[in-house]
């Protein structure tokens, strides 16, 4: 099911922008650990069309655990540490 939060698919793109130097190449213009990831660098990685890894990606804006930023037309994903510590806890407590 596609929209469950947690999911193999989505745990590795959590995974690769923990360290997106390592896991996506650099960017002509842009570092991707400063700025972030595109949706076509990871669609590329997953091996799948972009509107695919924009439906993994929306998901998890919506959950909050990744925030955006747009620069002209495009849109850059980095994860959000303060939210992903947080659902971190509320796990470790038992909900």
């Amino acid at each position: 099911m596609l929209r469950t939060p947690v999911g193999g698919t989505r745990l590795d793109i959590l995974e690769w922008l923990k360290d997106p130097g390592v896991h996506f190449p650099r960017a002509r213009r842009a570092d991707v650990a400063a700025q972030g990831v595109g949706a076509d660098l990871v669609a590329a990685k997953l091996g799948v069309p972009r509107r695919v890894a924009l439906t993994h990606l929306e998901l998890l804006v919506d959950l909050g655990l990744l925030r955006t930023s747009r620069i002209r037309r495009r849109t850059y994903y980095r994860r959000d540490e303060v939210r992903i510590a947080e659902v971190a806890r509320m796990f470790e407590k038992g909900w």
